[in-house]
């Protein structure tokens, strides 16, 4: 495997934003206390979606430890087990740590159909760098939310390394890299 190396690395990409929504609910995140938002349904309903039409039966949901996306994993779980779905796993992991070795390993064990994971950024290349080193964690099983849906995120661990992964944007579009299809950001 090639180096993971990258100056990005030390950016903070995408940082989250707080959006309060207005009456109608046309919010594009989750507001400061919590209510889901439009988009935040939008973007979990695609996921869910597109995990049915890869006929997947269980999840394993990967995430950072920032209380937007614990929300927005809620939505996603929910929507998930009301279709019939199994969550067999929620982990957290940290923005920062020595390794993430220990949560690497625990969620490449849970072995699911297919693993679904969310920001921030920083967290989730450092997370998806080690799951590459030290598991069998496979990236055409997995997909992302969009905040994780941007060339420079991705570029973090690097395109050749991520063949197969898919996800959504922020706006419930489709997206997946390889399979002769590039990449459709």
């Amino acid at each position: 495997m090639e180096s993971l190396d990258s100056p990005l690395l030390r950016m903070r990409i995408g940082a989250p934003e707080t959006i309060t929504l207005d009456a109608a609910g046309d919010g594009v995140e989750l507001s400061g206390d919590g209510r889901e938002s439009a988009g935040v349904v939008r973007e979990s309903a695609a996921l869910v979606e597109l995990a049915r039409g890869r006929q997947a039966r269980t999840i394993a949901i990967g995430f950072g430890r920032d209380a937007g996306v614990r929300d927005t994993v809620r939505v996603l779980a929910d929507g998930w087990e009301a279709q019939g779905g199994e969550a067999v796993l929620e982990l957290s992991w940290p923005e920062v740590a020595a390794s993430w070795l220990r949560q690497a390993t625990r969620f490449a064990a849970a072995d699911p159909d297919l693993w679904i994971m969310f920001d921030p950024p920083l967290g989730w290349a450092q997370m998806t760098r080690r799951l590459l080193w030290s598991t069998p964690w496979d990236p055409a099983r997995t997909l992302v939310s969009g905040a994780l849906s941007d060339r420079r995120v991705l570029d973090l661990v690097g395109l050749h390394n991520l063949s197969g992964i898919a996800g959504v944007t922020r706006d419930g579009s489709r997206w997946e890299l390889g399979g002769g299809r590039g990449f459709g950001l």
